[in-house]
């Protein structure tokens, strides 16, 4: 059972400067593939930003326009969709006491949710009780994108997943998958040998030691849902890039995914944290620009294609070029 009433406040959430808490995604002024996932010193599966409204808004549109583009599962995962719901929930009642609270007699549990005003009631482990599957109905609370893969088998398979702003990829068709499966799209990282490292990498993980990695591409306009289903409505605007338009229109894209071992299912929960930052904004940090424009400069014109930036690449840096001329110019 919920009820909801919706009277947003911003006011809410402390509105942290966006080049402050923007995660850069580059330490050097090169890229390749790597394993670059890192100890998640947070321990923290989600975080809030000044964007939830907006975002937790956009989410539930696009499951109610289209559930099945954003959301599928197996029915074998609902064991594990529970527990990953359960981690959440108690994640952001002590991380979030003040958004959230939770309240807990037996298997019947009260779930708040104050910035919305929604209040769940339900019987853990009786999805009848629920509105939607456990996965789906957490993930419409928050930013995040979830992914349940479970191993089994000696793999990992995607066995469910709310995956609202996902950069050109989709759940429907990858749902099912092993590891190195839907990753053979990725140019090197399969033929290479470093998928299997990687692969590994996750089935040796430990439950209570979670890791987190920076995945990034560029998108045109702030445009986080860019499923390749909607391609005709996002694509068709990298048409639209001019040298002198370039910082306005094209963001770079940052994607905090953060990876927990779950205890019980023995799976791994990946939360997908998408972040957009206008080039023009780089500009208020003159090392980070300028380590953009490198890093740019340097990537292989295959990983420009995969990341669907070629066409525009040339231009923007002819941009990137202009502005730390002028940033050095004015000391």
């Amino acid at each position: 059972m919920i009820e909801s009433s919706i009277t947003p406040d911003n006011r809410l959430i402390d509105d942290v400067p966006l080049i402050s808490r923007y995660p850069f995604p580059f330490k050097g002024d090169s890229y390749r593939y790597s394993n670059n996932s890192a100890a998640l010193e947070s321990g923290k599966i989600l975080e809030i930003t000044s964007e939830y409204f907006a975002e937790i808004g956009k989410k539930r549109q696009l499951l109610t326009a289209d559930h099945n583009r954003s959301y599928q599962s197996f029915p074998h995962s609902l064991e594990a969709q529970w527990e990953a719901m359960e981690m959440i929930m108690n994640e952001l009642c002590t991380s979030y006491p003040q958004f959230f609270s939770l309240e807990k007699k037996g298997d019947r549990w009260v779930f708040e949710n104050h910035l919305l005003n929604e209040k769940t009631a339900f019987i853990l482990g009786d999805a009848a009780t629920l509105p939607y599957e456990p996965l789906d109905f957490i993930g419409r609370h928050v930013q995040e994108d979830l992914v349940y893969v479970a191993q089994r088998d000696g793999d990992l398979y995607m066995d469910a997943g709310q995956l609202c702003f996902p950069a050109n990829w989709s759940i429907v068709f990858d749902a099912g998958m092993t590891f190195t499966e839907w990753h053979s799209p990725v140019p090197v990282f399969s033929d290479s040998g470093l998928a299997e490292k990687v692969k590994g990498f996750l089935m040796r993980m430990e439950a209570g030691k979670p890791w987190t990695r920076l995945n990034w591409t560029l998108t045109v306009d702030t445009i986080l849902d860019t499923f390749p289903e909607n391609y005709q409505d996002w694509g068709v605007k990298k048409e639209n890039i001019t040298i002198e338009n370039a910082g306005q229109l094209i963001h770079l894209r940052t994607e905090d995914q953060r990876l927990f071992r779950m205890p019980r299912s023995n799976g791994i929960l990946f939360s997908i944290h998408t972040h957009l930052i206008p080039l023009d904004e780089l500009r208020k940090n003159k090392q980070w620009l300028q380590r953009f424009y490198h890093v740019m400069l340097d990537l292989p014109d295959y990983m420009a294609e995969y990341k669907g930036f070629l066409s525009y690449k040339e231009k923007m840096l002819a941009y990137l070029e202009n502005e730390i001329t002028s940033l050095e110019e004015r000391g």
